[in-house]
Parts: C-alpha cells; structure tokens; sequence
C-alpha cells in the first residue's frame, strides 16, 4: 500500500548494553501470513510504548498488510471510553478521516508524510488501551465472517467506508457534549473491524452508530441553536 513514503521497518535489535535503544523498535516483525489476534496486534504496540513514544510509520510497519484498516481502530480506541480526551479529538479524526475517504474513493490508503511522523503519546495511549483492552477481546472472540453479502464486493468495501468518514468528521468537531466522542468511536470501531473480518452483522451495528451519531449531533446542534436565540432574544430586550 502506498503511504507517501513506505513505512520503515523497525529493527527488533537492542543496544549493546542490552537497552532499547531510542528510535528502535524492540519488537521483530512476525511473517505478514501468518496473522495475529487483535490483542496480540495492539500487545505489540504497547511494548513499543514502554519503550518510548511511536509514530504512525512505525504502528503501520508492524501491522502489515491490514495496518490501515487496524490503525483506524487503533485511533478510535481513545475515544470508545468515558474519559475526555481533550485535544485528541481533531487530529486523530482527520487521520481516520483521510483514510476512510481513499477507501470510499477506492483508493490505495495513503497518508501525508508529516502525519506518518506523528508521535502517539505513549503513557495516555497506554492508559486507554489498558481500559480498552475489554472492547478488544469481546471483539476478537465475536468477530467471525457472517453475513458474507455485506462485504461481497470490493464496491460494497468501498460504500462501507462513507461512514467511517461521516464518523470521523463528527470526531473532527471540538464540542464540549457529553457522548460526542464515544458514539461516532464506536462507528468507526465496529465498520473497521467488520471490514477487516468481512462481519457483516458488525458492519451493520456501525451503520446504526453512525445513524444514532448523526440523530445525536443534530437534535443537540437544534438545541444549541435555540437556546442561542432565545439567548440573543433576552439580550435584545434589554435595550429596548
């Protein structure tokens, strides 16, 4: 897959003096056909937190083939939880964004280089994927190829990505609401992971997500509206 600039490979080895040495990856890559459960997948990139922060090349280089699909999950894990993420938000969800639109648009999943380099907070992704980890086992034990209709054509991959991008661009938005981030994670969450074992009963859960994100977002924008107008109606009557 093209990335704008193919992720490097990481070298498993240590310093001489048997430390990890900064910028190394400690962990060797396994055989691209033999694939690995999610939890050992994201176990992985926890021992490279321990070491120091990761950049984005160096997640997509030890995910391999499925990287792009998993780091969409990988990225939308901060928010399945009820601890704010302030901050996050905006720049996670335009990689997710960036991604889900070259899918849609049947595209090879590419990245800018300078968001390639991005450096992933190690201790607040170690802290969610320690609350995570729960989501990531119920998935890895539900996930199975069902309902093969879903994903049986590549055109059908391609429409499964709108709401990925639709999800996205609700994380993209800073708004101070209680479940703005969680509702539209979980769509993200349930499409990738539906994409990436051809479940199409978990495709269609993310679609319900994405719906109930969208009916969220517009009766909370309708009512931000209104009590903007009546605010702006009080304010108003003070001067006449």
């Amino acid at each position: 897959m093209a990335t704008g600039g193919a992720p490097e490979t990481p070298s498993p080895h240590p310093a001489p003096n048997g430390t990890p040495t900064p910028g190394v990856s400690v962990i060797a890559q396994a055989d691209p056909t033999q694939l690995r459960k999610l939890s050992e997948e994201f176990a992985l990139i926890l021992k490279e937190f321990e070491v120091e922060t990761v950049t984005l090349r160096e997640v997509l280089a030890l995910l391999h083939g499925r990287g792009y699909v998993l780091l969409v999950m990988l990225l939308s894990l901060p928010f399945c939880q009820p601890i704010p993420l302030p901050g996050l938000s905006t720049p996670l969800g335009l990689i997710i964004a960036i991604i889900g639109a070259r899918l849609a648009m049947g595209w090879k999943p590419w990245l800018p280089q300078r968001l390639l380099d991005t450096r992933l907070p190690p201790k607040l992704f170690a802290k969610v994927f320690q609350l995570t980890q729960k989501i990531v086992l119920w998935f890895e034990r539900l996930l199975r190829p069902r309902l093969l209709w879903v994903t049986s054509s590549p055109r059908r991959e391609q429409v499964h990505a709108v709401p990925i991008v639709i999800c996205a661009l609700l994380l993209l938005l800073p708004l101070p609401l209680p479940f703005s981030n969680v509702i539209p994670a979980w769509g993200v969450l349930l499409i990738a992971g539906g994409l990436l074992e051809r479940d199409g009963k978990f495709i269609i859960a993310g679609y319900l997500a994405t719906l109930a994100s969208l009916v969220y977002f517009t009766l909370s924008g309708s009512a931000m509206w209104y009590a903007a107008q009546k605010a702006y109606e009080k304010v108003l009557g003070w001067f006449q």
